[in-house]
């Protein structure tokens, strides 16, 4: 499969709404923070600092992924699919990279995600990826959101794991 990735561009607006809104209503978890994304991905995510990665067949988007800028040295990963018939080819992983090498190139500190326990096979690959369970914020703005996990790009950087041990 030859699978290029590439930095969000105008043409790619349409399937990375319509991606993203059919796995989302698939799984019960539309609300309307996703609604102000899909509709105006540039006001919403790359104007503010953030980035919109796509995966390209044939010129056909298969797959997105984003980081958001939470200033303060923090990204947040975010909306990451791949299309059904595209899974099972490491294209999330892909994805995933492309939007932590452009959070080191921005000299982040670390890479937030909140995501739902109904999402296995995603949650599988972020552990996967170094990202650490953490208490969800009191403060997250998606109500179907009962996941949240951080990656230190540091530690990551230099292969160190998280001590918390005595």
């Amino acid at each position: 499969m030859d699978v290029r990735i590439h930095r969000f561009r105008a043409e790619h607006a349409p399937a990375f709404e319509a991606l993203n809104r059919a796995w989302l209503v698939d799984h019960g978890l539309y609300e309307g923070r996703d609604e102000e994304q899909l509709a105006d991905p540039w006001g919403a995510i790359i104007n503010p600092g953030g980035q919109i990665f796509v995966a390209l067949l044939d010129n056909e988007v298969i797959g997105t992924c984003a980081v958001l800028s939470h200033g303060s040295g923090t990204f947040e990963l975010a909306k990451l699919v791949v299309a059904p018939a595209a899974r099972g080819h490491g294209l999330g992983r892909q994805l995933v990279d492309a939007c932590l090498s452009y959070a080191r190139q921005r000299h982040m500190q670390r890479v937030v995600l909140v995501s739902n326990s109904r999402l296995g096979p995603a949650i599988r690959l972020y552990e996967g990826m170094g990202f650490q369970h953490r208490p969800l914020p009191a403060d997250v703005p998606y109500a179907t959101a009962d996941v949240y996990m951080e990656l230190d790009l540091a530690a990551s950087a230099t292969g160190m794991v998280e001590h918390t041990g005595p």
